[in-house]
């Protein structure tokens, strides 16, 4: 079989039924206007989404629009647009297809544009998400806040912003979700990290890991994810990352920190002499710096008590100048990190492991390797030997990890979390109900309020805001403000909602450590200090 190369023509980057909608609109539209809203939370204690991704999003649309539509010859652009939907309608609506007026795309590319205009939240922003609430005993919806809005800017593209509905959804919904979903995760190890008396900030920073590329949905969804988590913390193993986020985010080329680190594969070819495999690793390839050696490759426990006591093995970790991690990558992460009293049941190969299964491989590290009181009093593992645990980590379990460690008189910062597809593939863009909705439009020069509200929607999930709409900061949190026109909106003094993107132009950028820094600060403002 030959295989073709696909061209990347971005005016078929969409749902197939927009091609057919400039046809349905009513006669004589000549502007629309949507609204991006984050509409419903499925993650408990998550009451804000946080506003990310937009600019990646759009300079990634204006390169795929330069380079596959605006800089190619019409003749060439069009006939793919023809040949797609001749493949595709032509089965089902020939005449469609037969009678298919393509002159909206002939006229965008000879204008070499595009014709829209984003008005948009700060990013890093947290974002109120949409609901229900109760006054009086009885259930009402509050809508989301919108984060940004779309337009067009000439009237006879007035199909191009929801033409573009669908590459911007696929493009942010997973990186603001990812980064709701980090914040959470930071929230988290800070509460335990200040429980047991551990540096807040550096140390947390720290302590949570990205491993989430190989389970991603695409190289791009890891790399466009990916600084979701970055923005509260420091550590992925997503290379590409960095890349996105120095062209698109003008981050710092120190932006991702990664340790160098075995897998299992590693591990055998040096058989079950793991020994040796420990010595070589720590010895010759990294006699200096962090480096995390798998160590279940086996039995992890067999690793604890047989070889990393060895006293070759225990005097090479010792004089190293770095730390040493030890990495389990099976079983119940909380039970194997903090231990696990019921050893009743377990399996013949990990019998005569009782007493270490029960104690956990933390407290096994302090037996070993020794440690010190911080001033809370609760015990910090030597610097020279840690533990990252990066197998099915989950807020949940992040949680209970860190309140095993803080029962047992262990820093929370013990132990590194890898967080992986589990947690940033394991969602949808119904995770946070993330949605761009039509609000408003102009018809024959007159302005028209649009909105839905389905009346089998029991909790007005998918109501919409009406009419134009602005955000203002008020009584400590982001507020919507809809039902506005074109003169009104103009009159909403401190909107909050700003021109970012008018006519295939940034008018607004922001920098990578800018957000970062607007996420810490906005965390606390929504969550308050972790306790």
């Amino acid at each position: 079989m030959m295989f073709n190369e696909m061209i990347e023509n971005p005016a078929l980057l969409t749902d197939g039924y927009k091609f057919c909608h400039k046809d349905q609109y009513p006669e004589g539209l000549e502007w629309t206007y949507e609204t991006w809203t984050p509409r419903k939370s499925r993650i408990d204690g998550v009451t804000h989404a946080i506003f990310f991704g937009l600019q990646g999003a759009l300079a990634t649309l204006y390169w795929k629009w330069q380079k596959g539509f605006f800089e190619r010859p019409l003749e060439v652009v069009i006939e793919e647009i023809k040949e797609s939907l001749t493949g595709t309608f032509g089965v089902t609506n020939p005449e469609m297809v037969r009678n298919y007026d393509y002159s909206h795309f002939e006229k965008l590319h000879k204008l070499s544009y595009l014709p829209i205009r984003i008005k948009a939240l700060k990013e890093g922003s947290f974002v109120q998400i949409g609901g229900e609430f109760v006054v009086d005993g009885k259930k009402a919806h509050k809508s989301g806040v919108p984060m940004f809005t779309i337009e067009n800017t000439l009237p006879e593209f007035f199909w191009l912003p929801g033409y573009l509905e669908t590459p911007l959804s696929c493009l942010i919904w997973q990186p603001m979700t990812d980064a709701t979903i980090a914040d959470k995760y930071k929230r988290i190890l800070t509460k335990y990290a200040r429980l047991t008396g551990c540096d807040q900030t550096g140390r947390v920073f720290n302590q949570g890991g990205d491993f989430s590329m190989r389970g991603m949905g695409s190289p791009e969804a890891a790399y466009r994810g990916t600084p979701g988590h970055l923005l509260s913390f420091g550590g992925s193993a997503t290379v590409p990352a960095r890349n996105y986020l120095m062209a698109y985010y003008d981050a710092k080329p120190n932006v991702i920190a990664y340790a160098p680190s075995t897998e299992h594969s590693v591990m055998e070819s040096y058989g079950r002499d793991e020994k040796n495999a420990l010595l070589q690793l720590i010895t010759r390839v990294y006699p200096s710096g962090t480096v995390t050696i798998v160590c279940d490759t086996y039995n992890l426990w067999n690793v604890v008590d047989n070889v990393l006591t060895d006293k070759e093995v225990k005097a090479a970790i010792m004089n190293r100048n770095g730390k040493v991690n030890i990495r389990p990558d099976s079983g119940e992460p909380v039970d194997i990190i903090c231990g696990d009293p019921n050893t009743a049941n377990i399996s013949e190969k990990l019998r005569g492991f009782e007493q270490t299964i029960e104690k956990g491989l933390v407290q096994r590290l302090h037996e070993i390797f020794g440690g010190t009181k911080n001033e809370a009093g609760f015990i910090e593992l030597d610097p020279h030997i840690g533990c990252v645990y990066g197998d099915s980590i989950t807020p949940e379990r992040a949680e209970a990890i860190g309140r095993g460690l803080y029962e047992k008189g262990f820093a929370s910062v013990s132990v590194g979390l890898g967080i992986g597809s589990y947690t940033y593939q394991y969602m949808t863009r119904d995770t946070l109900g993330f949605a761009l909705k039509g609000t408003a439009e102009i018809v024959n020069g007159e302005f028209k309020a649009i909105y839905k509200d389905p009346a089998t929607d029991s909790d007005s999930f998918k109501k919409s805001q009406k009419g134009m709409v602005a955000v203002v900061l008020r009584d400590g949190d982001y507020q919507l403000i809809d039902e506005l026109t074109p003169e009104t909106e103009k009159e909403v003094l401190g909107n909050e909602l700003q021109e970012v993107f008018v006519n295939g132009k940034f008018v607004r950028t922001q920098t990578f450590d800018e957000i970062r820094k607007r996420v810490e600060a906005e965390s606390k403002r929504v969550y308050g200090e972790a306790l």
